[in-house]
């Protein structure tokens, strides 16, 4: 890396805490004193939390942060990411604008007026910082500031680094990527080489390399941003004529405001392409008074009567916009759209005019797909529905031609052999380093696009024959045709967010070209995002997911043996696949995974409404079972690769390093032998990068308390319709590898936690952020086989906590409330958990927990009230530390044995003894608490029963 950027990131120190007063605290080191690095957006987001929350700690005053990058770069993401988190002032630069035509120009902000409100907040003062309005284009007022209750104020804006603020800034972010380094990668694509990476930055960000740039090397948190846009999170949209029968007005909304709204649409096509309207490859700008909006491609997909588009959009600045059509894109469509609409809950309705079509359209929006069909029948609105985009229909209205589907087949003569059409390039891997060193980039970081080269923003699925006189058949509905069509594999590797939209367009393509049923099947390491993806897809299509758990053997899971083959029962799958293929109904059973035995079935069928079925599984890719499927995709990663790097960070901190492979061998011994080469095959492999563990877009809001509430208090704040509850027993090891450095206490951060509930063995890789009264932790537990955690004892990492407890839940879809026994604990905790911040509090006030919230974890607890004559060696009640050893030597005797052993003649052993009465000590807890759980359920169904009941008497 040049001397003169390493030289820039150390100057101008600011107001850098640790800087000026380096610690003496012989606690660990400061996260601060590791920065600069650079680093994921995930890992980027809990960095900048942990640097906040460590230096409110530890030096007086407000906290400062600057939160700086190029236009489309993520940066109002991450404020507003971390303002949800910490209470603080969120400031944004485009506030202080003084002039309307180009936001990103320096001399457009006010930046006397943000340092003085930044000095004020500084010494404790209040302050007034402007207001900006876009539609009206001039600042319109100011509001008040108070200084004393702004503990973190955060500025975000192009220009956040700037060295008229660096001074006044404690730490300073920089954000670059999103649709920034997309966007040019795009560009490179369409126009070739014809053009050198800093002549296209200077021509479609024209301010960045000469004032945008030189800032962000003073960045402390340096954060490469890969996202762009997401179908995880999707809205969903129905659409029809305003004049349609049964269409209701906006005044139907009664107590919901309406509000207003005007937008000019345009579409820019790319110098190479041809004039054949592919609108995928266009670029779509879209302005809204002086802002601009940009997007890449006609990212949505169709289905059925749904459009459904990624929730996030992208802000530019207007010279980007000239700066394209200098390079030779040129305007092809371009529309005004006026708009009317109210927002109610998480749905909003619309009324959008298009002038060039001359036309009204009537549009509800939501972010569940079931909750905008529901909303639309209480409307009264059964259609007819409308798929196509304004942009299709003004293309339709002009004429402009439309290129058909690409051809089914190629001219040339195709092999006969379905393996080795369908060869792939070797397996993928995640890179398991989630922090890269600066100099470990190819180009510098605030310019390089992910790939210096990209391909087509969607990317088209094609079809081949495995029966040659089947090539270029256009008897598409024939059954010898849908026998013998196969698609053609993608050659890359795909992040998650491309790989679900694949994975959709390939359904649709397989319906359209082959008819139903389209049967999928996902595969992958245990812990790498499949089944998250599998019912992420069935979202979108509205499908059925079958785990292959649900075909377990009973004899084969009580040794815990989910990565093995042979417990599947796969003469019942095979059946139920040619069911399922031939349109006949079946039954595929439901296995228990906590009484480790099948319980039941429930029937399955493939309609017209739903022509589609997704299986997923470790081994949904086998040759014996790839076989009878449609569509084989793999996904590797996810809590797999973050798995391997923890270890290896565990294992650099005491000296000693170790490969990806060296630990892929022994966390995951089944993968490279038994699971990967099945992956080689898939039509479309997935690469999961996302860390939920890290992500705030998985945070679930948790607020702890050991204050006793009565049942009925808990009932009366869930909602009656929607109520459900549960009991649960778990136990929470925790691994740690000795000689780790520590401050002489067990503390949950040196620990690897493994949860043992209902017969699953699920990971806790880092411990959970913790905000005030709040803990911020991920919405889902990460299953992992017993053999990998008996690979973390081979590798050296020592049981050293034990924790069992029950728990009782109660939730309603919005909140869920736990009420947990723990079995050194006198008294039971109560842990109120949801997505949204203000809910959860609302009902911790409610039930008068207020002043009596803990943020400790459980280990924390136990250790704090253990007796220090009743201790271990290893920290732990010397009870705990003999059934914690018993454990470990059933995980260890399980977890190490053969794959292909048999197990139906095997003897029990005294340890499996052991194990078979601690589970049944349980199972008597569990009844018990069944029994107390239906006795509050019927008493709490008979109070809103009465309540109801005088109700109507009223």
């Amino acid at each position: 890396m040049d001397d003169g950027v390493v030289q820039r990131v150390f100057e101008e120190g600011g107001r850098d805490y640790f800087q000026q007063q380096p610690s003496t605290s012989s606690s660990s080191p400061s996260i601060l004193q590791s920065l600069p690095v650079h680093a994921s957006f995930d890992h980027g987001y809990y960095l900048l939390v942990k640097s906040i929350q460590e230096l409110r700690e530890k030096k007086g005053g407000i906290v400062t942060v600057g939160i700086g990058g190029p236009s489309g770069s993520g940066k109002t993401s991450l404020a507003e990411k971390l303002a949800s988190v910490i209470g603080c002032t969120l400031i944004s630069m485009e506030n202080y604008r003084v002039g309307v035509d180009e936001g990103n120009d320096l001399d457009s902000i006010d930046f006397d007026a943000l340092v003085q409100n930044l000095q004020d907040l500084t010494e404790g003062k209040d302050t007034l910082i402007p207001m900006f309005d876009y539609q009206q284009k001039n600042r319109i007022g100011s509001k008040v500031i108070k200084g004393a209750s702004s503990g973190v104020v955060i500025v975000d804006g192009t220009y956040a680094l700037d060295a008229r603020l660096r001074s006044l800034l404690d730490i300073r972010v920089a954000v670059v990527g999103g649709v920034h380094f997309s966007l040019i990668s795009k560009v490179q694509y369409d126009i070739g080489d014809s053009c050198s990476l800093d002549s296209l930055i200077d021509s479609i960000f024209p301010l960045f390399r000469k004032h945008i740039e030189p800032d962000l090397h003073h960045a402390q948190i340096r954060i490469n941003n890969r996202f762009v846009s997401s179908f995880r999170e999707a809205i969903y949209k129905l659409k029809c004529r305003s004049e349609a029968p049964g269409a209701c007005s906006i005044s139907a909304f009664q107590g919901n405001e309406a509000q207003t709204d005007n937008f000019i649409e345009m579409y820019l096509r790319p110098p190479s392409a041809t004039e054949e309207a592919r609108i995928n490859d266009w670029i779509k700008m879209r302005q809204s008074g002086i802002r601009y909006y940009l997007s890449i491609g006609d990212q949505r997909i169709v289905d059925k009567n749904f459009i459904i588009r990624p929730k996030a959009e992208f802000e530019v600045g207007r010279m980007t916009l000239g700066g394209l059509l200098d390079l030779g894109y040129s305007v092809v469509a371009s529309y005004k759209r006026a708009s009317t609409y109210v927002v109610y809950g998480n749905l909003s309705v619309s009324f959008e005019t298009i002038d060039t079509l001359d036309e009204t359209f009537m549009v509800l929006r939501g972010t569940n797909r079931k909750t905008v069909g529901a909303e639309a029948l209480r409307m009264g609105i059964n259609g007819p529905w409308i798929t196509k985009s304004y942009l299709e229909m003004v293309l339709e209205k002009k004429g402009v031609p439309r290129l058909n589907t690409p051809p089914l087949f190629p001219n040339t003569p195709t092999t006969s052999n379905q393996e080795s059409v369908i060869a792939a390039p070797r397996p993928i891997r995640t890179n398991p380093n989630l922090v890269m060193k600066l100099e470990d980039l190819s180009q510098p970081w605030t310019r390089s696009p992910t790939k210096s080269k990209m391909e087509p923003v969607l990317a088209t699925w094609h079809f081949i024959s495995s029966d040659p006189s089947h090539a270029g058949s256009s008897v598409i509905g024939s059954s010898s045709f849908r026998d013998t069509v196969k698609l053609v594999p993608m050659p890359d590797s795909y992040d998650f967010d491309r790989g679900l939209l694949l994975s959709v367009q390939a359904i649709q393509a397989l319906l359209e070209n082959k008819g139903l049923p389209v049967i999928v099947g996902i595969g992958g390491p245990s812990g790498s995002g499949k089944t998250s993806l599998a019912h992420k897809m069935a979202n979108i299509v509205g499908c059925e997911v079958v785990s292959l758990e649900s075909y377990f053997k009973s004899e084969q899971v009580k040794d815990f043996k989910y990565d093995d083959f042979s417990s599947l029962d796969l003469s019942l799958l095979s059946k139920n696949i040619s069911d399922i293929r031939n349109g006949r109904r079946t039954k595929v059973p439901i296995f228990d995974l906590e009484t480790g035995a099948r319980s039941g079935f429930k029937e399955l069928e493939v309609s017209e409404d739903c022509g589609v079925i997704i299986f997923e599984g470790v081994y949904a890719l086998h040759p014996e079972i790839r076989k009878s499927l449609d569509l084989w995709i793999a996904v590797v990663g996810g809590v797999h690769s973050h798995l391997i790097s923890r270890v290896q960070r565990d294992k650099s901190r005491m000296g000693c390093f170790m490969s990806q492979n060296d630990i892929m061998m022994t966390v995951f011994p089944m993968f490279q032998q038994h699971i990967e080469p099945h992956l080689v095959h898939a039509h479309l492999k997935i690469r999961n990068d996302f860390d939920p563990v890290l992500s705030p877009e998985s945070s679930l809001f948790v607020l702890k308390s050991n204050k006793q509430v009565a049942y009925q208090d808990i009932l009366k704040i869930l909602d009656p319709a929607k109520f459900c509850s549960s009991a649960q027993n778990f136990i929470d090891m925790y691994l740690r590898l000795p000689g780790i450095p520590t401050n002489g206490q067990l503390t949950e951060s040196d620990c690897i936690r493994v949860r043992i509930c209902e017969g699953r063995f699920a990971l806790l890789i880092r411990e959970p952020l913790r905000e005030g009264n709040f803990i911020i932790q991920p919405k889902v537990d990460f299953d992992i086989s017993i053999s990998t955690v008996a690979g973390l004892l081979n590798l050296g990492y020592q049981a050293v906590a034990y924790i069992e407890a029950s728990a009782f839940i109660y939730q309603d879809g919005k909140i869920l409330i736990e009420v947990d026994h723990l079995q050194d604990a006198p008294s039971p905790y109560l842990q109120i958990k949801g997505v949204d911040k203000e809910a959860v509090a609302a009902a911790g006030s409610t039930l008068k927990l207020d002043g009596s919230y803990t943020t400790k974890s459980y280990l924390q607890i136990i250790l704090e009230k253990l007796p220090a004559v009743e201790r271990s060696s290893s920290g732990i009640h010397t009870q705990q530390a003999a059934r914690l050893q018993e454990l470990v030597d059933f995980i260890q005797s399980q977890g190490s044995s053969s794959s292909s052993e048999s197990s139906q003649c095997r003897e029990v052993s005294p340890v499996e003894g052991i194990i078979e009465d601690m589970q049944s000590r349980i199972k008597r807890l569990e009844r018990w608490q069944m029994i107390n759980t239906v006795l509050w359920t019927f008493l709490m169904s008979a109070l809103v029963g009465y309540s109801l009941y005088q109700r109507k008497r009223q």
